[in-house]
Protein backbone atom coordinates (compact mmCIF):
# COMPACT_ATOMS: atom_id res chain seq x y z
CA UNK A 1 0.00 0.00 0.00
CA UNK A 2 1.58 3.26 -1.17
CA UNK A 3 0.61 6.23 1.01
CA UNK A 4 2.79 8.76 -0.81
CA UNK A 5 0.73 11.83 -1.67
CA UNK A 6 0.74 12.79 -5.35
CA UNK A 7 -0.25 16.20 -6.77
CA UNK A 8 -3.64 14.60 -7.53
CA UNK A 9 -3.96 13.58 -3.85
CA UNK A 10 -3.18 17.11 -2.69
CA UNK A 11 -5.82 18.47 -5.07
CA UNK A 12 -8.30 15.92 -3.73
CA UNK A 13 -7.55 17.02 -0.17
CA UNK A 14 -8.38 20.61 -1.09
CA UNK A 15 -11.61 19.43 -2.74
CA UNK A 16 -12.66 17.54 0.40
CA UNK A 17 -11.70 20.39 2.72
CA UNK A 18 -13.61 22.94 0.66
CA UNK A 19 -16.66 20.71 0.44
CA UNK A 20 -16.82 20.13 4.21
CA UNK A 21 -16.46 23.85 4.93
CA UNK A 22 -19.26 24.72 2.51
CA UNK A 23 -21.58 21.80 3.33
CA UNK A 24 -21.73 22.06 7.12
CA UNK A 25 -24.99 23.57 8.28
CA UNK A 26 -24.73 26.29 10.98
CA UNK A 27 -25.99 24.00 13.76
CA UNK A 28 -23.59 21.19 12.79
CA UNK A 29 -20.71 23.66 12.64
CA UNK A 30 -21.61 25.04 16.06
CA UNK A 31 -21.69 21.54 17.55
CA UNK A 32 -18.35 20.73 15.88
CA UNK A 33 -16.75 23.83 17.37
CA UNK A 34 -18.01 22.85 20.84
CA UNK A 35 -16.34 19.44 20.66
CA UNK A 36 -18.60 17.29 18.50
CA UNK A 37 -21.52 16.28 20.71
CA UNK A 38 -23.91 15.74 17.79
CA UNK A 39 -27.57 14.80 18.09
CA UNK A 40 -29.04 11.90 16.11
CA UNK A 41 -30.80 14.44 13.88
CA UNK A 42 -27.55 16.31 13.15
CA UNK A 43 -25.73 13.07 12.34
CA UNK A 44 -28.48 11.99 9.94
CA UNK A 45 -28.49 15.44 8.31
CA UNK A 46 -24.75 15.08 7.68
CA UNK A 47 -25.37 11.57 6.33
CA UNK A 48 -27.84 12.99 3.79
CA UNK A 49 -25.41 15.75 2.81
CA UNK A 50 -22.64 13.21 2.15
CA UNK A 51 -25.05 10.92 0.29
CA UNK A 52 -26.09 13.71 -2.06
CA UNK A 53 -22.40 14.20 -2.83
CA UNK A 54 -21.95 10.42 -3.29
CA UNK A 55 -19.54 10.22 -0.34
CA UNK A 56 -21.52 8.39 2.36
CA UNK A 57 -19.89 4.96 1.77
CA UNK A 58 -16.34 5.38 0.42
CA UNK A 59 -15.51 1.77 1.36
CA UNK A 60 -18.36 0.20 -0.64
CA UNK A 61 -17.78 -1.20 -4.14
CA UNK A 62 -18.46 1.38 -6.81
CA UNK A 63 -21.27 -0.67 -8.38
CA UNK A 64 -23.20 -0.44 -5.11
CA UNK A 65 -22.74 3.29 -4.58
CA UNK A 66 -19.16 3.51 -3.31
CA UNK A 67 -16.76 6.18 -4.46
CA UNK A 68 -14.13 4.02 -6.13
CA UNK A 69 -11.43 5.78 -4.12
CA UNK A 70 -8.20 3.98 -3.37
CA UNK A 71 -6.90 3.60 0.19
CA UNK A 72 -4.95 6.87 -0.01
CA UNK A 73 -8.01 8.92 -0.94
CA UNK A 74 -10.05 7.27 1.79
CA UNK A 75 -7.26 8.15 4.22
CA UNK A 76 -7.33 11.78 3.09
CA UNK A 77 -11.13 11.93 3.30
CA UNK A 78 -11.21 10.53 6.84
CA UNK A 79 -8.36 12.77 7.93
CA UNK A 80 -10.16 15.89 6.70
CA UNK A 81 -13.41 14.77 8.35
CA UNK A 82 -11.52 14.46 11.64
CA UNK A 83 -9.82 17.83 11.23
CA UNK A 84 -13.22 19.45 10.65
CA UNK A 85 -14.69 17.55 13.63
CA UNK A 86 -17.57 16.48 11.37
CA UNK A 87 -20.16 13.95 12.62
CA UNK A 88 -19.26 10.27 12.39
CA UNK A 89 -21.98 8.31 10.59
CA UNK A 90 -23.66 5.35 12.27
CA UNK A 91 -21.74 2.15 11.49
CA UNK A 92 -24.63 -0.32 11.69
CA UNK A 93 -25.91 0.18 8.16
CA UNK A 94 -22.90 1.52 6.26
CA UNK A 95 -20.21 -0.49 8.05
CA UNK A 96 -21.94 -3.71 9.07
CA UNK A 97 -25.15 -4.96 7.47
CA UNK A 98 -24.51 -3.12 4.18
CA UNK A 99 -21.18 -4.87 3.47
CA UNK A 100 -22.73 -8.16 4.66
CA UNK A 101 -25.59 -7.83 2.16
CA UNK A 102 -23.12 -6.98 -0.58
CA UNK A 103 -21.27 -10.20 0.26
CA UNK A 104 -24.15 -12.60 1.05
CA UNK A 105 -27.49 -10.96 0.22
CA UNK A 106 -29.80 -11.92 -2.62
CA UNK A 107 -30.22 -9.55 -5.54
CA UNK A 108 -33.68 -8.67 -4.19
CA UNK A 109 -32.25 -7.88 -0.75
CA UNK A 110 -29.50 -5.72 -2.23
CA UNK A 111 -32.00 -3.79 -4.34
CA UNK A 112 -34.36 -3.32 -1.38
CA UNK A 113 -31.94 -2.33 1.37
CA UNK A 114 -28.64 -0.97 0.02
CA UNK A 115 -29.94 2.25 -1.60
CA UNK A 116 -31.73 3.33 1.58
CA UNK A 117 -28.71 2.50 3.74
CA UNK A 118 -26.58 4.57 1.41
CA UNK A 119 -28.84 7.63 1.57
CA UNK A 120 -29.63 7.34 5.28
CA UNK A 121 -33.33 6.99 4.56
CA UNK A 122 -33.35 3.90 6.77
CA UNK A 123 -31.18 3.48 9.86
CA UNK A 124 -30.17 0.23 11.53
CA UNK A 125 -29.29 -1.35 14.86
CA UNK A 126 -27.74 -4.69 15.80
CA UNK A 127 -29.52 -7.49 17.67
CA UNK A 128 -26.79 -9.86 18.83
CA UNK A 129 -26.30 -9.86 22.62
CA UNK A 130 -28.86 -11.24 25.05
CA UNK A 131 -29.04 -11.16 28.87
CA UNK A 132 -27.31 -14.57 29.00
CA UNK A 133 -25.42 -14.47 25.70
CA UNK A 134 -22.73 -11.84 25.41
CA UNK A 135 -19.22 -13.01 24.62
CA UNK A 136 -20.68 -16.52 24.49
CA UNK A 137 -22.94 -15.44 21.65
CA UNK A 138 -23.69 -18.99 20.52
CA UNK A 139 -25.82 -19.42 23.67
CA UNK A 140 -28.46 -16.99 22.35
CA UNK A 141 -32.09 -18.04 22.88
CA UNK A 142 -34.27 -15.65 20.83
CA UNK A 143 -36.63 -18.12 19.12
CA UNK A 144 -37.71 -17.90 15.48
CA UNK A 145 -40.34 -20.48 14.60
CA UNK A 146 -41.67 -20.94 11.07
CA UNK A 147 -45.32 -20.18 10.44
CA UNK A 148 -46.35 -20.00 6.80
CA UNK A 149 -44.10 -17.52 5.01
CA UNK A 150 -42.93 -15.94 8.27
CA UNK A 151 -40.75 -16.54 11.27
CA UNK A 152 -42.41 -15.80 14.62
CA UNK A 153 -39.92 -14.29 17.07
CA UNK A 154 -40.05 -14.50 20.87
CA UNK A 155 -37.30 -13.44 23.26
CA UNK A 156 -35.05 -10.54 24.14
CA UNK A 157 -31.93 -8.73 22.98
CA UNK A 158 -29.91 -6.35 25.13
CA UNK A 159 -27.23 -3.67 24.64
CA UNK A 160 -29.06 -2.82 21.39
CA UNK A 161 -27.30 0.45 20.57
CA UNK A 162 -29.55 3.26 19.30
CA UNK A 163 -32.51 0.90 18.80
CA UNK A 164 -34.89 3.69 19.80
CA UNK A 165 -33.87 5.63 16.64
CA UNK A 166 -33.51 2.69 14.23
CA UNK A 167 -35.86 1.74 11.40
CA UNK A 168 -34.51 -1.81 11.04
CA UNK A 169 -32.60 -4.35 13.09
CA UNK A 170 -30.35 -7.18 11.89
CA UNK A 171 -30.38 -10.01 14.37
CA UNK A 172 -29.37 -13.55 15.22
CA UNK A 173 -32.09 -15.96 16.33
CA UNK A 174 -32.41 -19.65 17.11
CA UNK A 175 -34.30 -21.71 14.56
CA UNK A 176 -33.13 -25.10 15.86
CA UNK A 177 -31.78 -26.62 19.06
CA UNK A 178 -30.32 -29.71 17.38
CA UNK A 179 -26.59 -30.26 17.01
CA UNK A 180 -23.99 -27.76 18.11
CA UNK A 181 -25.20 -24.40 19.42
CA UNK A 182 -23.85 -22.59 16.36
CA UNK A 183 -25.72 -24.84 13.92
CA UNK A 184 -29.21 -23.63 14.87
CA UNK A 185 -28.61 -19.87 14.46
CA UNK A 186 -30.18 -17.87 11.62
CA UNK A 187 -29.62 -14.27 10.47
CA UNK A 188 -32.73 -12.10 9.93
CA UNK A 189 -33.61 -8.51 9.02
CA UNK A 190 -36.61 -7.07 10.90
CA UNK A 191 -38.57 -3.84 10.60
CA UNK A 192 -38.56 -2.13 14.01
CA UNK A 193 -42.18 -1.06 13.41
CA UNK A 194 -43.27 -4.72 13.34
CA UNK A 195 -46.01 -5.40 15.93
CA UNK A 196 -44.44 -7.27 18.84
CA UNK A 197 -41.03 -5.54 18.66
CA UNK A 198 -40.38 -2.98 21.41
CA UNK A 199 -37.15 -1.14 22.26
CA UNK A 200 -36.77 0.25 25.79
CA UNK A 201 -33.77 2.58 26.31
CA UNK A 202 -31.83 2.51 29.58
CA UNK A 203 -29.36 4.96 31.06
CA UNK A 204 -25.65 4.20 30.73
CA UNK A 205 -22.87 5.11 33.13
CA UNK A 206 -22.09 7.91 30.70
CA UNK A 207 -25.48 9.50 31.36
CA UNK A 208 -26.82 8.71 27.87
CA UNK A 209 -29.59 6.52 26.44
CA UNK A 210 -27.16 4.73 24.14
CA UNK A 211 -28.47 1.20 24.76
CA UNK A 212 -31.83 -0.54 24.73
CA UNK A 213 -33.41 -3.76 25.83
CA UNK A 214 -35.34 -5.01 22.78
CA UNK A 215 -38.27 -7.37 23.26
CA UNK A 216 -39.89 -9.70 20.73
CA UNK A 217 -43.38 -11.03 21.41
CA UNK A 218 -44.92 -13.05 18.56
CA UNK A 219 -43.24 -10.67 16.10
CA UNK A 220 -43.64 -11.89 12.51
CA UNK A 221 -40.69 -11.48 10.14
CA UNK A 222 -40.93 -12.64 6.48
CA UNK A 223 -38.68 -15.56 5.58
CA UNK A 224 -37.62 -13.45 2.59
CA UNK A 225 -35.70 -11.32 5.14
CA UNK A 226 -33.36 -14.18 6.00
CA UNK A 227 -29.76 -13.60 4.91
CA UNK A 228 -28.04 -16.83 3.96
CA UNK A 229 -29.49 -20.29 4.60
CA UNK A 230 -31.48 -21.25 7.67
CA UNK A 231 -28.98 -22.37 10.27
CA UNK A 232 -26.23 -20.43 8.48
CA UNK A 233 -26.37 -17.44 10.81
CA UNK A 234 -23.09 -18.23 12.52
CA UNK A 235 -21.26 -17.76 9.22
CA UNK A 236 -23.07 -14.44 8.75
CA UNK A 237 -22.24 -13.44 12.33
CA UNK A 238 -18.53 -14.08 11.92
CA UNK A 239 -18.43 -12.17 8.64
CA UNK A 240 -20.29 -9.22 10.10
CA UNK A 241 -18.16 -9.17 13.24
CA UNK A 242 -15.13 -8.86 10.97
CA UNK A 243 -16.65 -5.70 9.46
CA UNK A 244 -17.71 -4.46 12.91
CA UNK A 245 -14.32 -4.98 14.54
CA UNK A 246 -12.59 -3.22 11.67
CA UNK A 247 -14.44 -0.05 12.66
CA UNK A 248 -15.24 -0.55 16.34
CA UNK A 249 -11.79 0.60 17.44
CA UNK A 250 -12.90 4.18 16.78
CA UNK A 251 -9.76 5.27 14.94
CA UNK A 252 -11.29 8.50 13.64
CA UNK A 253 -12.83 9.16 17.07
CA UNK A 254 -9.44 8.83 18.78
CA UNK A 255 -7.92 11.20 16.25
CA UNK A 256 -10.68 13.76 16.85
CA UNK A 257 -10.24 13.62 20.61
CA UNK A 258 -6.46 13.80 20.44
CA UNK A 259 -6.86 16.99 18.43
CA UNK A 260 -9.28 18.35 21.03
CA UNK A 261 -6.91 17.47 23.87
CA UNK A 262 -4.07 19.35 22.17
CA UNK A 263 -6.30 22.40 21.80
CA UNK A 264 -7.34 22.12 25.44
CA UNK A 265 -3.74 21.81 26.63
CA UNK A 266 -2.76 24.99 24.78
CA UNK A 267 -5.65 26.88 26.40
CA UNK A 268 -5.36 25.57 30.00
CA UNK A 269 -3.27 27.85 32.23
CA UNK A 270 -0.75 26.15 34.49
CA UNK A 271 1.56 28.35 36.55
CA UNK A 272 3.14 30.96 34.31
CA UNK A 273 2.37 29.00 31.15
CA UNK A 274 -0.07 26.39 29.92
CA UNK A 275 -0.52 22.64 30.23
CA UNK A 276 1.15 22.34 26.81
CA UNK A 277 4.41 23.44 28.43
CA UNK A 278 4.37 20.36 30.68
CA UNK A 279 6.91 17.95 29.19
CA UNK A 280 5.41 14.86 30.83
CA UNK A 281 1.95 15.69 29.44
CA UNK A 282 3.34 16.16 25.92
CA UNK A 283 5.18 12.83 26.22
CA UNK A 284 1.92 11.03 27.10
CA UNK A 285 0.20 12.71 24.19
CA UNK A 286 3.02 11.85 21.76
CA UNK A 287 2.94 8.17 22.76
CA UNK A 288 -0.81 8.02 22.14
CA UNK A 289 -0.44 9.75 18.77
CA UNK A 290 2.25 7.28 17.69
CA UNK A 291 0.05 4.33 18.66
CA UNK A 292 -2.87 5.92 16.85
CA UNK A 293 -0.90 6.41 13.64
CA UNK A 294 0.33 2.79 13.71
CA UNK A 295 -3.25 1.58 14.25
CA UNK A 296 -4.52 3.77 11.42
CA UNK A 297 -1.97 2.27 9.03
CA UNK A 298 -3.01 -1.25 10.05
CA UNK A 299 -6.63 -0.29 9.45
CA UNK A 300 -5.89 1.04 5.98
CA UNK A 301 -4.12 -2.16 5.04
CA UNK A 302 -7.33 -3.98 5.93
CA UNK A 303 -9.44 -1.52 3.93
CA UNK A 304 -7.07 -1.75 0.95
CA UNK A 305 -7.49 -5.54 1.01
CA UNK A 306 -11.28 -5.13 1.21
CA UNK A 307 -11.20 -2.94 -1.88
CA UNK A 308 -9.58 -5.88 -3.69
CA UNK A 309 -12.46 -8.11 -2.63
CA UNK A 310 -10.99 -9.67 0.52
CA UNK A 311 -13.39 -9.83 3.48
CA UNK A 312 -11.95 -8.76 6.87
CA UNK A 313 -10.22 -11.65 8.57
CA UNK A 314 -8.87 -12.29 12.07
CA UNK A 315 -6.69 -9.18 11.82
CA UNK A 316 -9.83 -7.20 12.63
CA UNK A 317 -9.45 -8.52 16.18
CA UNK A 318 -6.15 -6.62 16.44
CA UNK A 319 -7.88 -3.41 15.35
CA UNK A 320 -10.64 -3.92 17.92
CA UNK A 321 -8.24 -4.83 20.73
CA UNK A 322 -5.78 -1.96 20.26
CA UNK A 323 -8.37 0.58 19.14
CA UNK A 324 -10.65 0.23 22.15
CA UNK A 325 -7.73 0.36 24.58
CA UNK A 326 -6.58 3.53 22.81
CA UNK A 327 -10.04 5.08 23.13
CA UNK A 328 -9.96 4.51 26.88
CA UNK A 329 -6.46 5.94 27.24
CA UNK A 330 -7.25 9.04 25.17
CA UNK A 331 -10.33 9.84 27.27
CA UNK A 332 -8.30 9.30 30.44
CA UNK A 333 -5.73 11.80 29.20
CA UNK A 334 -8.54 14.24 28.35
CA UNK A 335 -9.94 14.01 31.88
CA UNK A 336 -6.48 14.62 33.33
CA UNK A 337 -6.25 17.74 31.17
CA UNK A 338 -9.71 18.93 32.24
CA UNK A 339 -8.90 18.60 35.93
CA UNK A 340 -11.71 19.69 38.31
CA UNK A 341 -14.05 20.51 35.39
CA UNK A 342 -14.39 16.78 34.75
CA UNK A 343 -15.87 16.15 38.20
CA UNK A 344 -19.13 18.12 37.93
CA UNK A 345 -20.36 17.15 34.47
CA UNK A 346 -23.57 15.17 35.02
CA UNK A 347 -26.56 17.43 35.58
CA UNK A 348 -24.47 20.60 35.76
CA UNK A 349 -26.34 23.70 34.49
CA UNK A 350 -25.40 25.07 31.08
CA UNK A 351 -22.24 27.16 31.25
CA UNK A 352 -20.98 25.76 34.56
CA UNK A 353 -18.50 23.44 32.83
CA UNK A 354 -17.18 23.58 29.25
CA UNK A 355 -19.16 21.59 26.67
CA UNK A 356 -16.06 19.54 25.93
CA UNK A 357 -15.78 18.59 29.61
CA UNK A 358 -19.39 17.47 29.70
CA UNK A 359 -18.98 15.38 26.53
CA UNK A 360 -15.59 13.88 27.34
CA UNK A 361 -16.49 12.83 30.89
CA UNK A 362 -19.60 11.14 29.53
CA UNK A 363 -17.48 9.35 26.92
CA UNK A 364 -14.89 8.32 29.53
CA UNK A 365 -17.59 6.61 31.61
CA UNK A 366 -19.34 5.08 28.60
CA UNK A 367 -16.10 3.71 27.14
CA UNK A 368 -15.37 1.57 30.18
CA UNK A 369 -17.44 -0.92 28.14
CA UNK A 370 -15.37 -0.54 24.95
CA UNK A 371 -13.10 -3.45 25.79
CA UNK A 372 -16.18 -5.63 26.38
CA UNK A 373 -18.66 -4.82 23.60
CA UNK A 374 -18.17 -6.26 20.13
CA UNK A 375 -16.53 -9.31 21.71
CA UNK A 376 -14.45 -8.77 24.85
CA UNK A 377 -10.75 -8.08 24.39
CA UNK A 378 -9.97 -11.35 26.17
CA UNK A 379 -11.87 -13.13 23.39
CA UNK A 380 -9.97 -11.09 20.77
CA UNK A 381 -6.67 -12.25 22.27
CA UNK A 382 -7.81 -15.85 21.94
CA UNK A 383 -8.70 -15.26 18.27
CA UNK A 384 -5.31 -13.67 17.62
CA UNK A 385 -3.56 -16.60 19.32
CA UNK A 386 -5.40 -19.22 17.27
CA UNK A 387 -6.00 -17.61 13.87
CA UNK A 388 -2.92 -15.39 13.47
CA UNK A 389 -0.17 -16.83 15.68
CA UNK A 390 -1.22 -20.47 15.26
CA UNK A 391 -1.11 -21.10 19.00
CA UNK A 392 -3.51 -23.36 20.92
CA UNK A 393 -6.63 -21.73 22.32
CA UNK A 394 -5.70 -20.72 25.90
CA UNK A 395 -9.22 -21.53 27.09
CA UNK A 396 -9.00 -25.11 25.88
CA UNK A 397 -5.55 -25.87 27.25
CA UNK A 398 -5.26 -27.75 30.47
CA UNK A 399 -3.01 -26.19 33.03
CA UNK A 400 0.41 -27.72 32.56
CA UNK A 401 1.91 -29.32 35.62
CA UNK A 402 5.02 -27.62 36.84
CA UNK A 403 7.84 -30.15 36.59
CA UNK A 404 9.44 -31.10 39.84
CA UNK A 405 12.73 -29.43 40.43
CA UNK A 406 15.67 -31.29 41.87
CA UNK A 407 18.35 -29.61 43.85
CA UNK A 408 21.48 -29.01 41.83
CA UNK A 409 24.49 -31.13 42.62
CA UNK A 410 26.93 -29.40 44.91
CA UNK A 411 30.58 -29.91 44.07
CA UNK A 412 32.90 -31.11 46.78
Amino acid sequence: MDMTFTPEDHAFREEVRSFIAAAMTPDIREAAEKGGGFSHEQTMEWHRILAEKGWSAPHWPEEHGGTGWDATKRFIFNEEMVHANAPSLSPFGLGMVGPLLIQFGTEEQKARFLPKILTGEETWCQGYSEPNAGSDLASLQLRADKDGDDYVLNGQKTWTSAAQDADWIFLLCRTSSAGQKQDGITFLLADMKTPGIEAKPFLTLGGTLAFCDTYFSDARVPQANRVGPEGGGWTMAKALLGHERTGIGGISTSARWLSQVKRLARETPVGAGTLWDDESFRLRLARLEMRHRALAMANYRTLAAAQLGHAPGPESSILKLVGTELLQEVTELALDALGPAAQVWLGAPEGVVPDFARQMTSEFNYLRAATIYGGSNEIQKNIICKAILGLPDPLSMRRLKTPERTAPAVAG
